[in-house]
């Protein structure tokens, strides 16, 4: 069974810098396409970033999040990181960590949130002005 579990939310000031964990289990071994995603107070989630990882690595992020945010994995660990710079207050929401099946669409750009099969419960970054 699939488990995606997130931690690392919390608090901050704008400015500021926090690394949301996703430790990934249950995933078969040929799931190569994890995202990030993440949804405010009333609004649709969205992308935030994506990694397709078999043999090379691919990461794409939405416009809001280049150059802020970075996206990472140890397979090792079996950990995938999302590194959060320069948090500004619209930052605010619920992430996301997912994983999907297919990773054709990761290879080559940031997946839709319908693309992705298995989703962790979320963790809350809330950003302070």
């Amino acid at each position: 069974q699939v488990h995606l579990v997130e931690s690392g939310g919390g608090s901050v000031q704008a400015g500021g810098s926090l690394r949301l964990s996703c430790q990934l289990s249950g995933l078969e071994d040929t799931t190569s396409c994890m995202a990030w995603f993440r949804q405010r107070e009333g609004q649709e989630r969205e992308g935030v970033a994506s990694l397709y990882s078999h043999f090379e690595r691919n990461a794409y992020y939405a416009d809001p999040f280049s150059g802020r945010f970075t996206i990472s994995l140890d397979s090792a660990k079996k950990t995938l990181y999302l590194q959060m710079n320069s948090l500004k207050p619209e930052d605010t929401a619920m992430y996301y960590c997912t994983a999907s099946r297919d990773s054709a669409y990761c290879r080559s750009a940031l997946p839709p949130a319908v693309y992705m099969d298995h989703w962790g419960q979320g963790t809350l970054v809330t950003v302070s002005a």
